[in-house]
């Protein structure tokens, strides 16, 4: 017999013996009761335990899973011009009688040329930006006199300040918002009083217009931050009457007017260049379908457009080389090797990569823009310039989004200039001034709130040991955690959980960064993803701006050598390094911007960002105009 059946049997002689009554359990009941009894202890333990978890979870209230939020960038906004307000010419305060001058009787004759015209300004109806009607009270208070009159007439002072008020558009600003009739210079001389408040009407009229060209020549027409949350700058708020009073006292009051707007070699080289565009026609231009996308090998009816196109912007070099190929060609759609051959050299002089293919990079160099496209190019980018510093410092870091580049900037001059990948459409670069304060090496990279919910979070909340394996650290509350200790369906946003990557060598931030504390968390990065650098068109990070040569970056705003650099990054430590001097450095969007040579180049608008600025300013020179 079985051990088992012996127990079986010894089982129900036992039942026998306690109840008198032979009671022989069903079959099923019979085989639980003998697993049950040849069971270790740890497993009826365990056994134990799982039916303890599985009565406190039934009594447990049942976990929300909350929702990924997803984190998107700031919207573009309907811009809101500012509003012009009414002159309140009764606050100049009068200077015999203090008070309005409402109700004022007209004064004695030839007691005061500026007193004798004040009634003028009772009945006198002006609007202006409301710093310049504030900046015109409170001079004419304080300087109760004409500065653009003498005696009777107009002074030759006030003739040339009209002058460049009219002739505002040579830097990018509208004639029309500054506009100013001049009194004929003949009257009749009994009528004295007459002339007088002519005179005070044409005065204030001046000084209003002179006030609001001051204000948008220094900090431009427009206010960026309006336009959306991508814009992130002060806006400059200029002493309007101290500048008024200067102007009066200038011995060239046009050459200080035209001061106002931003000084230095760049803002020159688009004055000229404008000037010089306007006295262009566009010339002769190919069409090329903008979907176009050619690489070798393929056949394609538009190669016939691209060959045309070759040959206007072709240098004559480029086409004497192959002037046999342009003879023998006769629209044939396959693109072979010559053809291929032919367009690399095209690219390469137009500074692309030359690799055969003819994709968007390449048609705009072969389509060119016409000259009113860089009109308005050059347009928007004189009133992008008045949002900048109105001189730029001599020692600092300009990066320009849609030329793709990063430049150091030495006593004015160009001293190392190199490629970058700045932010995709969806996670673009903000446009800001700020100052380089620390270089760090071996970084750490403390992932943006955007990339844990939008990209990381869906992974987590499937495994959540997903961070661990990866070896990025995990924080909760600041203090540190086990990815996988986390219930992420219950994070939400607003959650205090951090995530960060420890230095290595597939660190997303590479070797070193470098910073300028802001509240985008942007900086400047090394990347381990080098092959992008070689793209004609480098939108492609999350925001930050990697650089092409971040060692030799890192050495000029440290004011030392590569190898010094070369040798801090060996230490493999995290080390962050304060910059001696704090430098400028301006993360621009200009899409016309000056070479070191003063050429202005022209760039295509990675973010659309250009017909928003349009918008916003003719819906700036429309409440003007009402």
């Amino acid at each position: 017999m079985s051990i088992k059946m012996r127990a079986g049997v010894a089982m129900i002689a036992i039942a026998v013996t306690f109840t008198g009554v032979v009671s022989v359990p069903p079959p099923v009941q019979a085989q639980g009761l003998l697993d049950a009894l040849f069971k270790n202890p740890a497993q009826r333990n365990r056994e134990r335990l799982a039916r303890q978890r599985a009565r406190e979870e039934a009594a447990a209230p049942p976990v929300v899973t909350k929702p990924i939020p997803r984190i998107s960038g700031p919207s573009y906004r309907t811009y809101k011009p500012d509003a012009l307000v009414k002159v309140d010419f009764s606050k100049i305060a009068d200077p015999v009688v203090t008070g309005s001058i409402d109700g004022l009787d007209l004064p004695p004759l030839g007691i005061d040329p500026f007193l004798e015209g004040r009634p003028a300004l009772a009945d006198l109806s002006l609007k202006a930006l409301p710093e310049a009607a504030d900046a015109v009270i409170e001079h004419y208070s304080a300087n109760p006199d004409y500065i653009w009159v003498a005696g009777t007439s107009v002074t030759g002072h006030a003739r040339a300040v009209i002058e460049v008020l009219e002739t505002a558009d040579r830097v990018g600003l509208s004639p029309a918002d500054y506009m100013v009739e001049v009194p004929a210079d003949g009257f009749d001389i009994t009528r004295g009083t007459e002339r007088q408040k002519e005179l005070m009407v044409f005065e204030m009229k001046l000084s209003v217009a002179v006030a609001n060209y001051m204000l948008d020549a220094t900090r431009g027409r427009i206010d960026p931050n309006r336009i959306s949350g991508y814009h992130d700058f002060k806006r400059k708020s200029p002493d309007l009457a101290k500048q008024l009073e200067a102007l009066a006292k200038a011995a060239d009051p046009a050459e200080a007017l035209l001061a106002q707007n931003p000084q230095g070699g760049h803002f020159e080289a688009m004055k000229a260049e404008l000037k010089r565009l306007k006295d262009l026609d566009d010339g002769a231009r190919i069409a090329i379908a903008q979907d176009l996308m050619l690489k070798p090998g393929q056949s394609n009816p538009e190669l016939s457009n691209v060959m045309a196109a070759i040959a206007i912007k072709g240098s004559d070099a480029l086409k004497a080389d192959n002037a046999l190929l342009f003879a023998s060609y006769a629209g044939k759609p396959e693109y072979d090797s010559e053809l291929v051959s032919l367009v690399k050299g095209f690219q390469k002089e137009a500074g692309l990569t030359p690799d055969g293919v003819v994709g968007p990079a390449t048609r705009r160099a072969l389509v060119g823009i016409t000259n009113a496209d860089k009109i308005e190019k050059l347009l928007l980018s004189m009133e992008r310039a008045r949002w900048l510093p109105g001189v730029l410092a001599a020692k600092r870091v300009f990066i320009n989004q849609p030329a793709y580049t990063a430049t150091y900037y030495e006593a004015g001059k160009s001293d190392l200039s190199m490629r970058v990948v700045v932010g995709t459409r969806a996670n673009q670069t903000n446009f800001f001034d700020d100052e380089i304060e620390i270089v760090e090496f071996n970084p750490y990279w403390g992932v943006p709130q955007s990339i844990i919910f939008n990209e990381m979070m869906p992974k987590l909340r499937s495994d959540p040991s997903y961070l661990d394996r990866l070896g990025y650290e995990v924080t909760l509350g600041g203090k540190r955690v086990s990815s996988s200790n986390i219930n992420w369906s219950t994070v939400g946003r607003g959650s205090n959980v951090g995530v960060r990557q420890p230095p290595s060598n597939g660190n997303a931030l590479g070797e070193l960064k470098i910073l300028f504390p802001n509240r985008h968390a942007i900086y400047m990065h090394d990347t381990p993803s080098k092959s992008l650098f070689e793209r004609d068109t480098r939108a492609y990070s999350h925001g930050c701006i990697r650089l092409q040569d971040p060692r030799a970056m890192a050495a000029k705003v440290l004011g030392t050598t590569v190898d010094d650099i070369g040798s801090q990054i060996a230490g493999g430590q995290n080390k962050p390094v304060s910059v001696p001097h704090k430098i400028p450095v301006h993360v621009a969007y200009f899409t016309a911007w000056p070479d070191d040579d003063g050429t202005v180049e022209y760039f295509a608008d990675v973010y659309g960002r250009d017909s928003y600025l349009r918008k916003a300013i003719d819906a700036t020179e429309a409440a003007r105009a009402s």
